[in-house]
Order: structure tokens, then C-alpha cells, then sequence
């Protein structure tokens, strides 16, 4: 069965001509899916009798089933999401000031090896379909809506497990799901695309005609170093990563967020904060400094406050704009992939 929340509008559209059905009923059907909230078919009062026979038979309005859910103190809530194939994710609600932020994986587990993650210890499994991925921010909504209605999601960031970028055409239908007006109405500029680096990718997606935001997962300012904790540096070292970068903005006009995960003494050296200046510096990229979610999965310790502290102010003295990233769910599993893993490991 096709899953009808994986189905990006235009492509509802061509289904519906293929069924002999006429376009507008994909405005009937993302009314009742994504405004009405409709759950089943039979929901669907001004749709014939007939066409909700042939849509309860050929498909379907199904969601991931949450298998644990964990909140924390400050409001954070991790979900743990099994899938109908029996597979695990994992899906974040944080809050900030300025909204709802759905933190979304694209992948179960990971394939680009990067030490200092826990969603890439038991592999990539597969790719996410795009009803998974709306499936998680539709769950998040609900659980907004039980504290209080009319709460939603306002921000997306498909930073969670897996690497978007290998699974491009799944998340390019997310994306232009979740930010249509009839879908769930999430802005351009309120979507945030993470990539760990493929260069090839990062060309296309600037050609898409997007105004969502690109992170650059970079962690190191130097190949030797991210060869050592990113092994997808191996494949496409650092000079690759910044000339599709430049191409992408070219293309997009949109300037580049470069996440840093701060690791103690091995990435946030007085020599490496001078390295990321001039690597950010001459394209006017943001940088995101990330305190270490520390877990006894991995084997690396977070920086201090006062080296952390210590690696914003050079950067800023110097001309780089520079943020560090707020905590969430310090008391619950944190980390990308912590809870997935656990679970997963406990079961084996």
C-alpha cells in the first residue's frame, strides 16, 4: 500500500490523474491529511463513498508506532519510533524561544562512520521512507497538542540519525512536504538540511530552489584530524567539502552554518580555532560550536566551559560569527543515536 503521507503534492496530483481522479481532490486530501487531521478515510466526508473504498484499499495513513518515549527536565522529549518492518529511530522535540524544533533522522543507524557518534554503531540498515520522516514530526505535533492545542512544530533540523544526503530523493520529498502551505506549513527558512559532507550533493541541493538552511557537520579544521574522527574525510577530504560549498552558494545565495562538535584536547586547540578561521572565514560561514553529549558508547570527553568559551571568543575577535549551541535532555539519552542504540543492544 502507498502510504499517502510520503506522497509530495505534485506527485499526489499525477496519482490521482493516473486513478482517473481529477486534481483537486489532492487539495481535498492534504486538507483532510495535514489541516483536519483526518486518521482514516472514512473521515473524509466530502470525498465520494466510492473513491474512500478505493483509497482504504490502495492506501494507507499509517504511523510509526512509539515504542519508548523519554522527557526530560527542561521539556525535552525523545521518542523512540518503530516502523512497520519492525526497525527503530529516533525523533527529538526540543524548545527554544522562538519555537517547537523537531530534530529528524533520515536513516536507521548510519554508514559514515564518524567516532564520536552513536548513530552509526550498528550500522546503516536503510533509508527512511518520506512517510517515516513526516510520520515523525506528525507525532511530535500530537504530542504538542496533548499539552496544549494549537501547539505545533515550528523548526525542523535533519540532524538526527543518518546522513540526509544519502538518502536525497527521500528527503527532498520531506522537505517540500512538511514546507508546503497545505502540508504541514513549516517555513523555508525554518529548515535545516546537515550534512556530514558529499560534495556531489551539496552542488545539487544548491540547484533545488530551496531557501532552507545547510549545516556542515565539520569538527575539524584540517584533514589529518577529521580523517581521524570522520572517516567520510577519507573519501572527501576537506578541500572537496569547501569547493561544493562555495558552488552552493553561489547557486542559493544562502550562507553556510559549519557545526563543530568540541572534543577536549583533540579539536579545540588554540591551532585549530586559527585553521577553522581561515577555512569559514573567506565564504562568511556561521560556525555552531557543539558541547560533547558525552555517553559510555563512545570514548571521547567533552571540552571544558572555559576551552569552549575560550574558542567562541577567538572566533569572534576574528570575524567569524559564532554561536554555541544550547543543551537539551542532559538527564535522558542525548546523544543522536544513544537510545536507539542501547535498546537495540540490550535486545541482541
Amino acid at each position: 500500500m502507498i502510504n499517502l503521507y510520503g506522497l509530495e503534492f505534485h506527485k499526489l496530483e499525477h496519482l490521482l490523474v493516473d486513478e482517473g481522479q481529477k486534481k483537486f481532490k489532492a487539495v481535498q486530501l492534504y486538507n483532510w491529511i495535514y489541516t483536519k487531521k483526518a486518521e482514516t478515510f472514512d473521515e473524509m466526508s466530502d470525498i465520494s463513498l466510492a473513491f474512500r473504498k478505493t483509497l482504504s484499499e490502495k492506501y494507507s495513513l499509517s504511523l510509526p508506532r512509539v515504542y519508548t518515549r523519554q522527557e526530560s527536565s527542561d521539556g525535552t522529549i525523545k521518542l523512540l519510533l518503530e516502523m512497520e518492518d519492525g526497525m527503530k529511530v529516533e525523533t527529538v522535540l526540543m524548545r527554544y524561544d522562538y519555537g517547537n524544533v523537531a530534530c529528524v533522522s533520515s536513516q536507521v543507524g548510519c554508514s559514515m562512520g564518524c567516532t564520536f557518534c552513536a548513530s552509526g554503531l550498528l550500522g546503516k540498515k536503510r533509508n527512511l521512507e518520506t512517510h517515516e520522516m513526516v510520520g515523525e514530526v506528525i507525532l511530535l505535533n500530537k504530542e504538542l497538542e496533548k499539552e496544549n492545542k494549537g501547539q505545533r512544530v515550528t523548526h525542523v533540523v535533519l540532524m538526527g540519525t543518518g546522513e540526509p544526503f544519502d538518502n536525497y530523493d527521500n528527503v527532498m520529498d520531506f522537505i517540500r512536504i512538511i514546507n508546503n502551505q497545505r502540508g504541514l506549513s513549516i517555513g523555508a527558512r525554518h529548515i535545516t538540511v546537515s550534512t556530514c559532507g558529499l560534495p556531489e550533493q551539496i552542488r545539487r541541493y544548491g540547484r533545488e530552489g530551496l531557501q532552507t538552511n545547510l549545516a556542515i557537520s565539520l569538527h575539524a579544521p584540517n584533514n589529518e584530524l577529521r580523517n581521524q574522527i570522520m572517516n567520510i574525510n577519507k573519501v572527501h577530504p576537506i578541500e572537496e567539502v569547501m569547493d561544493a560549498v562555495e558552488e552552493y552558494t553561489d547557486y542559493a545565495g544562502r550562507r553556510v552554518t559549519f557545526e563543530y562538535l568540541l572534543l577536549d584536547h583533540l579539536n579545540d586547540t588554540k591551532e585549530c580555532c586559527e585553521q577553522l578561521i581561515k577555512l569559514v572565514k573567506p565564504i562568511n560561514g556561521y560556525v555552531n560550536l557543539i558541547p560533547y553529549n558525552e555517553t559510555n558508547l563512545c570514548h571521547y570527553k567533552r571540552s571544558s566551559n572555559n576551552r569552549v568559551h575560550y574558542f567562541a571568543d577567538m572566533l569572534a575577535k576574528n570575524g567569524v560569527n559564532v554561536t554555541i549551541r544550547k543543551e537539551f535532555g542532559s538527564d535522558i539519552d542525548a546523544a543522536c543515536g544513544q537510545l536507539r542504540a542501547k535498546v537495540e543492544l540490550k535486545n541482541e
